[in-house]
Order: C-alpha cells, then structure tokens, then sequence
C-alpha cells in the first residue's frame, strides 16, 4: 500500500492549519509556499476537506482556512481515508463484512486482515494535536 501524495500533502495542510491555527484564517497560497506544493494542487486538496466539514473559510481580505474542529479531533486516518478511501492492503477487507466468497477458504485472509489491523491502529492512533506537539519538539521546527 502506498499513500498518494494527496494523501500526505492533506496530512501537511491540516497539520499546518493547525500549526499556524493561533493566527487566525490560514490562506491557501501561503500553506502553498510554506509546504512548496503548487497552489493549484492545494485548492484541490482543500476542496476535498472543505466539503467534508474538515476546514470551513472565511472571505475577506484577512479571510483564509481554519480547522473546523479542534486538531485532537481529527486523526491521521480520518485524513487518509477521506483522500485515499480505504487504506485496506486487498479489496476484499473494504466491505464490511467481508463479502468475498472465497473468505472460508482464504489461507491469506489471516495476514490481510493483520495487516489492515495494523495500518489501521498507527494512523488512528496519532491526531493532529499529536503531530503538532511533535513539530514543536522538533529543534529547529522542520518542515511539517
């Protein structure tokens, strides 16, 4: 399995709103600099989670982007699924439940299955309040 770097340039946005969240309503182009993501790239980005209720805008010349909820309310996961869709290693653990109907008799249903636990239990585990206390332990505060 692979994240897209939709995927991970989401994680980036929503890390950076709530990095710079203290100042206000984030804009697009300057998230676009700081990541060194083309702007046209993050209006998509945005797009997405502006309508999954994850960031809200305000206009106006001091307008941009906030975080709609607080940053310990929002997973890795939560990002990663609404970009990439199911984060499962096969198909056949999309549904739930499994729908396969080779599943008795799957000698690797058992590895899948770990797998999808396992990749499921990291990015559910860490949220953005998580990543940004790790930004702000960084040193020299890296790129996010």
């Amino acid at each position: 399995m692979k994240i897209s770097t939709k995927g991970r340039y989401a994680v980036r946005m929503m890390l950076d709103l709530a990095v710079m969240e203290q100042d206000g309503p984030v804009r697009v182009k300057d998230i676009a600099k700081r990541q060194g993501i083309s702007i046209k790239y993050m209006e998509q980005i945005i797009t997405i989670l502006s309508k999954a209720g994850f960031v809200r805008s305000t206009r106006g010349p001091q307008g941009g982007y906030r975080l709609s909820k607080a940053p310990e309310e929002y997973t890795v996961g939560m990002i990663l699924r609404l970009t990439e869709g199911s984060l499962a290693p096969v198909a056949c653990l999309d549904d739930e439940p499994n729908l396969c109907e080779r599943q008795e008799s799957c000698v690797t249903l058992k590895i899948w299955k770990e797998l999808n636990d396992a990749i499921n239990s990291v990015v559910d585990k860490y949220t953005l309040a998580d990543l940004v206390e790790i930004y702000e332990n960084m040193a020299d505060h890296y790129v996010i």
